[in-house]
C-alpha cells in the first residue's frame, strides 16, 4: 500500500510531471497537488479530489480520453452539456451523467447495454416506470425490478423464466394469486410459496416432490390431513408428523407429551 501511495502515474501508465503542466500554476494555490489533486493521475480519489477543488475546469473534461476523468468531470460540469455523455462508450460516465439529468434522461438509460448500468436504474426508478424492464434480457434486473414494482403489477411475472425471480415474485404478490404458484417447477419457488399458505391450502402440497415442501406441509397442515403422511419416504417428514400426532394425542388426554427423536433430527441434518 506504501509503494502505490507513493506513485503518480497517468492513465497510460507514464510518470505524471508537473513541469509543463497546463494546470501547474493551479499548485501555487493549493488548487492542485501531485499525489494528492491531481487530473492527470490515473488514480479516481486523486482525479476525484481535483474536481471537488476546481469544479470550474469540468467542462474542458468531458471528452477526456480517459473514462475516470470524464465520468468525475461529469459530476461537476454544467447540466446543458451532460445528455451529450449519454451515449459515452464508458458506463460510469453515462450514468454519472443519468443522474444529475431529469427523469425521462435517466429511463434513456433502461435499454443500456451494460447489466450495471441497468441494474442501477432499476433501483433508481419507481411504479409504471419499472414496466418495460419486467423483460429484462438479465434475471437479476428482473429481480430486482421485482423486489421494487408494486404488488398489482407483479402478475405479470409469475411465469418468468429464472426461479430466483419467481421466488421474489412469490414473496410479495397477493394471497389470492399464490395457489398458481403449485405446479412450478423449481422445488425453491413452490417452498416460498408454501410459507404463506394456509393450512388448508398445504393440503395438495403433502405428496410433493421436494422434502422441504412436504416437511412445510407437515408442520402445518389440518391434523386431519396428517394420517396419509405418516408413510413419507424422508424421516424428519416423519417425525415432524408424529410430533404433531403426538401432540394432539397428549392435548386429548391431558398428560404430558414425550417424543424421541433420531440422532439426526436432534443435531439438525438429514440422515
Amino acid at each position: 500500500m506504501a509503494y502505490e501511495a507513493a506513485e503518480a502515474l497517468d492513465w497510460q501508465g507514464q510518470e505524471v510531471c508537473c513541469d509543463g503542466c497546463v494546470h501547474h500554476d493551479l499548485v501555487h494555490e493549493d488548487r492542485c497537488r501531485q499525489k494528492h489533486i491531481c487530473v492527470q493521475d490515473r488514480t479516481p480519489a486523486r482525479i476525484q479530489h481535483f474536481f471537488e477543488t476546481n469544479p470550474g475546469l469540468a467542462n474542458r473534461f468531458l471528452t477526456h480520453p480517459y473514462f475516470e476523468v470524464r465520468a468525475a468531470a461529469a459530476r461537476f460540469a454544467d447540466i446543458f452539456l451532460l445528455p451529450a455523455l449519454l451515449n459515452d462508450a464508458d458506463d460510469s460516465v453515462r450514468w454519472h451523467a443519468a443522474l444529475r439529468l431529469p427523469r425521462r434522461f435517466l429511463l434513456r438509460l433502461r435499454e443500456d447495454p451494460h447489466r450495471e448500468v441497468r441494474l442501477r436504474v432499476a433501483s433508481h426508478v419507481e411504479g409504471e416506470d419499472l414496466v418495460p424492464m419486467m423483460s429484462d434480457p438479465d434475471y437479476y434486473v428482473r429481480k430486482v425490478v421485482a423486489q421494487r414494482i408494486g404488488v398489482p403489477l407483479l402478475k405479470r411475472m409469475m411465469d418468468d423464466p429464472d426461479p430466483e425471480v419467481r421466488c421474489v415474485v412469490a414473496q410479495r404478490i397477493a394471497v389470492e394469486w399464490l395457489p398458481e404458484f403449485l405446479d412450478d417447477p423449481d422445488a425453491a419457488v413452490t417452498l416460498t410459496v408454501a410459507e404463506r399458505l394456509t393450512p388448508a391450502q398445504l393440503l395438495p402440497l403433502r405428496f410433493h416432490g421436494d422434502f422441504r415442501v412436504r416437511y412445510e406441509a407437515a408442520g402445518r397442515v389440518p391434523l386431519s390431513g396428517l394420517a396419509v403422511m405418516q408413510q413419507d419416504e424422508d424421516p424428519m417428514v416423519r417425525e415432524r408428523v408424529m410430533e404433531r400426532l403426538a401432540q394432539r394425542r397428549s392435548n386429548a388426554t391431558g398428560g404430558r407429551l414425550v417424543i424421541e427423536m433420531s440422532p439426526a433430527v436432534r443435531e439438525g441434518r438429514r440422515p
